[in-house]
């Protein structure tokens, strides 16, 4: 018979969570304060952070690019564009031949899929309307 072990939720106060944030910010390393309290969980105390503390202790992502860079993104993203409009207008090409083909077929009643590459008998007239 297999024990089924509960795992405990731990609710912090608002006043514990900005003691904690203030510590950070008076100089208590970020791991420190988690060893110290023994805090567990990757973003609690970033959270706690966001919601009670300053910005800038946060982890930021920079990007640090030349202009030539920038350049190449914004070009790949003009490309990017023009090709999905080509790709576009390609499928409403193909949609419409098909549509021709399937008028044509009920027109002449056949198949000209199965029926491409066949010759028409020569007493076959094709009428344009």
């Amino acid at each position: 018979m297999k024990t089924i072990q509960q795992k405990s939720i731990i609710r912090y106060s608002i006043s514990f969570r900005q003691m904690i944030v203030k510590e950070i910010e008076e100089g208590g390393g970020l791991e420190q304060v988690k060893k110290k309290y023994d805090i567990h969980g990757g973003n609690t105390v970033q959270r706690w952070i966001k919601n009670f503390g300053k910005n800038h202790l946060l982890n930021k992502i920079i990007r640090v690019e030349t202009m030539d860079e920038r350049n190449k993104i914004k070009q790949l993203e003009e490309d990017n564009k023009r090709l999905k409009l080509a790709l576009a207008d390609a499928y409403m090409a193909k949609n419409c031949l098909e549509e021709v083909i399937r008028m044509a077929d009920k027109e002449y009643k056949t198949d000209l899929k199965k029926n491409f590459g066949e010759q028409l008998p020569d007493n076959t007239k094709i009428s344009t309307k």
